[in-house]
Protein backbone atom coordinates (compact mmCIF):
# COMPACT_ATOMS: atom_id res chain seq x y z
CA UNK A 1 0.00 0.00 0.00
CA UNK A 2 1.18 3.18 -1.10
CA UNK A 3 1.31 6.87 0.43
CA UNK A 4 0.26 10.35 -0.61
CA UNK A 5 1.45 13.54 0.79
CA UNK A 6 -1.01 16.39 1.54
CA UNK A 7 0.23 19.32 2.77
CA UNK A 8 2.77 17.77 4.63
CA UNK A 9 1.44 15.09 5.82
CA UNK A 10 1.36 11.64 5.16
CA UNK A 11 -1.94 10.10 4.16
CA UNK A 12 -2.05 5.73 3.30
CA UNK A 13 -3.87 5.25 0.26
CA UNK A 14 -7.14 3.04 0.48
CA UNK A 15 -6.67 -0.48 -1.13
CA UNK A 16 -9.03 -0.78 -4.03
CA UNK A 17 -10.99 -3.81 -2.44
CA UNK A 18 -14.28 -2.67 -1.81
CA UNK A 19 -15.80 -2.88 1.67
CA UNK A 20 -19.33 -4.10 1.96
CA UNK A 21 -20.54 -0.71 3.52
CA UNK A 22 -24.07 -1.40 4.06
CA UNK A 23 -23.13 -4.49 5.88
CA UNK A 24 -20.92 -3.31 8.38
CA UNK A 25 -20.80 -0.12 11.03
CA UNK A 26 -18.55 2.32 10.48
CA UNK A 27 -16.25 1.34 13.33
CA UNK A 28 -16.04 -2.32 11.62
CA UNK A 29 -15.14 -0.46 8.61
CA UNK A 30 -12.18 1.40 9.87
CA UNK A 31 -10.56 -1.57 11.78
CA UNK A 32 -10.76 -3.73 8.34
CA UNK A 33 -8.61 -0.76 7.08
CA UNK A 34 -6.15 -0.67 10.00
CA UNK A 35 -5.97 -4.19 9.79
CA UNK A 36 -4.63 -4.01 6.09
CA UNK A 37 -2.15 -1.53 6.60
CA UNK A 38 1.61 -3.12 7.25
CA UNK A 39 3.60 -1.79 9.95
CA UNK A 40 7.67 -1.79 9.12
CA UNK A 41 10.21 0.50 9.05
CA UNK A 42 9.33 2.55 5.90
CA UNK A 43 9.34 5.71 7.76
CA UNK A 44 12.02 5.52 9.73
CA UNK A 45 13.84 4.71 6.72
CA UNK A 46 12.78 7.88 5.27
CA UNK A 47 13.92 9.91 7.91
CA UNK A 48 17.63 8.35 8.10
CA UNK A 49 17.65 9.27 4.65
CA UNK A 50 17.00 12.47 5.27
CA UNK A 51 20.16 12.59 7.96
CA UNK A 52 18.26 11.55 10.84
CA UNK A 53 20.17 9.07 13.20
CA UNK A 54 18.20 9.11 16.46
CA UNK A 55 14.53 8.74 15.35
CA UNK A 56 11.79 8.55 18.06
CA UNK A 57 8.16 7.07 17.97
CA UNK A 58 5.38 9.01 19.46
CA UNK A 59 1.54 7.89 20.56
CA UNK A 60 -0.93 8.51 22.96
CA UNK A 61 -3.78 6.72 24.84
CA UNK A 62 -7.01 7.75 26.76
CA UNK A 63 -8.15 10.45 24.57
CA UNK A 64 -11.30 9.09 24.18
CA UNK A 65 -11.96 8.09 28.13
CA UNK A 66 -13.91 9.63 30.51
CA UNK A 67 -12.01 9.56 33.49
CA UNK A 68 -8.26 9.52 33.87
CA UNK A 69 -5.30 11.16 32.58
CA UNK A 70 -4.17 10.93 29.00
CA UNK A 71 -0.92 8.91 28.71
CA UNK A 72 1.66 9.19 26.03
CA UNK A 73 4.83 7.46 25.36
CA UNK A 74 8.39 8.07 23.18
CA UNK A 75 10.17 5.36 22.08
CA UNK A 76 13.57 5.15 20.19
CA UNK A 77 14.28 1.69 18.71
CA UNK A 78 17.22 0.72 17.09
CA UNK A 79 17.81 0.97 13.06
CA UNK A 80 16.22 -1.57 11.49
CA UNK A 81 14.47 -3.15 14.36
CA UNK A 82 11.94 -5.62 13.73
CA UNK A 83 8.96 -6.69 16.06
CA UNK A 84 6.82 -9.56 14.61
CA UNK A 85 3.15 -8.93 15.23
CA UNK A 86 3.31 -5.30 16.65
CA UNK A 87 0.95 -2.96 15.61
CA UNK A 88 -1.57 -0.34 17.03
CA UNK A 89 -2.24 -1.31 20.69
CA UNK A 90 -6.09 -0.99 19.99
CA UNK A 91 -5.82 -4.23 17.58
CA UNK A 92 -4.22 -6.22 19.95
CA UNK A 93 -5.45 -8.61 22.58
CA UNK A 94 -4.29 -7.85 26.25
CA UNK A 95 -1.78 -11.01 26.42
CA UNK A 96 -0.52 -9.86 22.81
CA UNK A 97 0.08 -6.22 23.89
CA UNK A 98 1.96 -7.11 27.37
CA UNK A 99 3.84 -9.50 25.42
CA UNK A 100 4.96 -7.30 22.89
CA UNK A 101 5.72 -4.52 25.43
CA UNK A 102 7.49 -6.66 26.90
CA UNK A 103 9.72 -7.02 23.87
CA UNK A 104 9.89 -3.42 22.95
CA UNK A 105 11.45 -2.41 26.15
CA UNK A 106 13.75 -5.63 25.76
CA UNK A 107 14.98 -4.14 22.47
CA UNK A 108 14.35 -0.01 22.91
CA UNK A 109 17.23 2.40 23.22
CA UNK A 110 15.04 4.73 25.42
CA UNK A 111 11.70 5.10 26.49
CA UNK A 112 9.66 7.93 28.28
CA UNK A 113 6.03 7.74 29.63
CA UNK A 114 4.23 10.97 30.48
CA UNK A 115 0.72 11.65 31.57
CA UNK A 116 -1.31 14.67 32.04
CA UNK A 117 -4.39 14.30 34.55
CA UNK A 118 -8.28 14.85 34.50
CA UNK A 119 -8.11 18.30 36.38
CA UNK A 120 -5.50 19.29 33.31
CA UNK A 121 -7.16 18.23 30.83
CA UNK A 122 -11.01 19.73 31.46
CA UNK A 123 -8.78 23.18 31.79
CA UNK A 124 -6.71 23.20 28.56
CA UNK A 125 -9.13 20.67 26.35
CA UNK A 126 -8.03 16.97 25.06
CA UNK A 127 -6.54 17.87 22.36
CA UNK A 128 -3.89 20.46 24.00
CA UNK A 129 -3.49 17.90 27.07
CA UNK A 130 -2.30 15.47 24.52
CA UNK A 131 0.42 17.57 22.80
CA UNK A 132 1.62 17.77 26.32
CA UNK A 133 2.09 14.59 27.30
CA UNK A 134 3.26 14.00 23.97
CA UNK A 135 5.76 16.69 24.43
CA UNK A 136 6.92 16.03 27.66
CA UNK A 137 7.83 12.49 27.04
CA UNK A 138 10.24 13.27 24.23
CA UNK A 139 11.83 15.63 26.55
CA UNK A 140 12.14 12.95 28.86
CA UNK A 141 14.00 10.68 26.55
CA UNK A 142 17.88 10.28 26.58
CA UNK A 143 19.54 10.31 23.80
CA UNK A 144 17.30 13.11 22.24
CA UNK A 145 16.33 11.93 19.12
CA UNK A 146 17.04 14.17 16.21
CA UNK A 147 14.26 13.34 14.39
CA UNK A 148 9.89 12.37 15.85
CA UNK A 149 7.51 10.14 14.13
CA UNK A 150 3.88 11.32 15.57
CA UNK A 151 0.62 9.45 15.36
CA UNK A 152 -1.59 12.52 13.40
CA UNK A 153 -0.15 15.41 15.44
CA UNK A 154 2.20 17.75 15.17
CA UNK A 155 3.86 19.23 18.61
CA UNK A 156 6.17 22.36 19.39
CA UNK A 157 9.49 21.60 19.70
CA UNK A 158 12.28 21.89 17.71
CA UNK A 159 12.93 18.53 16.76
CA UNK A 160 12.58 17.59 13.03
CA UNK A 161 8.85 15.88 13.30
CA UNK A 162 6.56 13.92 10.66
CA UNK A 163 3.01 13.51 11.38
CA UNK A 164 1.94 10.53 10.00
CA UNK A 165 -2.26 10.02 9.81
CA UNK A 166 -2.78 6.38 11.32
CA UNK A 167 0.99 6.50 12.02
CA UNK A 168 0.22 3.85 14.77
CA UNK A 169 -0.12 1.01 11.86
CA UNK A 170 2.51 2.13 9.56
CA UNK A 171 5.53 2.98 11.95
CA UNK A 172 7.11 0.00 13.90
CA UNK A 173 8.11 3.40 16.32
CA UNK A 174 5.13 4.62 16.73
CA UNK A 175 3.47 1.23 17.39
CA UNK A 176 5.54 0.65 20.04
CA UNK A 177 5.36 3.47 21.76
CA UNK A 178 1.15 3.31 21.48
CA UNK A 179 2.20 -0.42 23.03
CA UNK A 180 4.11 1.09 25.52
CA UNK A 181 1.25 3.65 26.27
CA UNK A 182 -1.32 1.63 26.15
CA UNK A 183 0.02 -1.07 28.69
CA UNK A 184 0.83 1.75 31.60
CA UNK A 185 -2.51 3.47 31.35
CA UNK A 186 -4.56 0.12 31.93
CA UNK A 187 -2.02 -1.13 34.50
CA UNK A 188 -3.13 2.67 36.31
CA UNK A 189 -7.00 2.15 35.88
CA UNK A 190 -6.66 -1.38 37.70
CA UNK A 191 -4.97 0.15 40.28
CA UNK A 192 -7.24 3.05 40.59
CA UNK A 193 -10.07 0.85 40.06
CA UNK A 194 -9.64 -0.42 43.66
CA UNK A 195 -9.10 3.12 45.00
CA UNK A 196 -12.36 4.19 43.36
CA UNK A 197 -14.80 1.21 43.04
CA UNK A 198 -17.99 0.84 41.11
CA UNK A 199 -17.75 2.45 38.08
CA UNK A 200 -16.18 -1.00 36.89
CA UNK A 201 -12.43 0.70 35.72
CA UNK A 202 -10.46 -2.63 35.37
CA UNK A 203 -13.02 -3.65 32.39
CA UNK A 204 -13.47 -0.70 30.33
CA UNK A 205 -10.27 1.37 31.84
CA UNK A 206 -12.75 4.95 32.08
CA UNK A 207 -14.21 4.64 27.99
CA UNK A 208 -17.67 5.29 27.96
CA UNK A 209 -18.86 1.91 27.49
CA UNK A 210 -22.68 0.95 28.60
CA UNK A 211 -21.53 -0.15 32.13
CA UNK A 212 -19.48 3.01 32.77
CA UNK A 213 -22.10 5.76 31.94
CA UNK A 214 -24.69 3.48 33.98
CA UNK A 215 -22.42 3.41 36.80
CA UNK A 216 -21.74 7.40 36.42
CA UNK A 217 -25.68 7.24 36.04
CA UNK A 218 -25.84 5.75 39.45
CA UNK A 219 -22.76 7.42 41.20
CA UNK A 220 -22.26 10.77 39.72
CA UNK A 221 -18.58 10.94 38.47
CA UNK A 222 -15.56 11.24 40.85
CA UNK A 223 -13.06 13.83 41.68
CA UNK A 224 -10.90 11.63 38.69
CA UNK A 225 -13.73 11.80 35.90
CA UNK A 226 -13.05 14.68 33.00
CA UNK A 227 -15.96 17.14 34.15
CA UNK A 228 -15.79 18.59 30.78
CA UNK A 229 -17.15 15.36 28.62
CA UNK A 230 -20.26 15.24 27.78
CA UNK A 231 -21.39 11.90 29.37
CA UNK A 232 -19.68 13.70 32.77
CA UNK A 233 -21.42 16.62 32.60
CA UNK A 234 -24.80 14.69 31.97
CA UNK A 235 -24.49 12.60 34.62
CA UNK A 236 -23.57 15.49 37.44
CA UNK A 237 -26.61 17.45 36.52
CA UNK A 238 -28.90 17.63 39.20
CA UNK A 239 -31.83 16.17 36.95
CA UNK A 240 -34.40 15.29 40.10
CA UNK A 241 -34.49 19.49 40.47
CA UNK A 242 -34.65 20.04 36.72
CA UNK A 243 -37.49 18.01 35.99
CA UNK A 244 -39.10 19.66 38.56
CA UNK A 245 -38.19 22.82 37.51
CA UNK A 246 -39.10 21.54 34.01
CA UNK A 247 -42.33 20.04 35.17
CA UNK A 248 -45.65 22.24 33.91
CA UNK A 249 -49.16 21.89 34.58
CA UNK A 250 -51.73 20.28 32.34
CA UNK A 251 -52.68 23.71 31.70
CA UNK A 252 -49.67 24.87 30.37
CA UNK A 253 -49.08 22.13 28.02
CA UNK A 254 -51.66 23.03 25.42
CA UNK A 255 -51.11 25.88 22.83
CA UNK A 256 -53.45 28.96 24.10
CA UNK A 257 -55.88 30.34 21.79
CA UNK A 258 -55.35 33.09 20.21
CA UNK A 259 -58.33 35.57 20.68
CA UNK A 260 -57.11 37.72 18.01
CA UNK A 261 -58.36 35.04 14.90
Amino acid sequence: MGTMQLDGELIPRRGRRKLPDDEVCASTRKMRMLRSLACGNKYEKLARAQGATVIAGVDEVGRGALFGPVVAAAVILPPDTRIRGLRDSKQLLREDRERLEAVVRTRAIAIAIEEVDAETIDRVNIYQASRMAMTAAVMRLDPQPDHLLIDALRLDVTHAQTKIVYGDSLSISIAAASVVAKVYRDARMRELDAQYPGYGLASHKGYATPEHREALKNHGPCVLHRKSFTPVIQADLPWDELSGDLAVTEDESVCPIDSSV
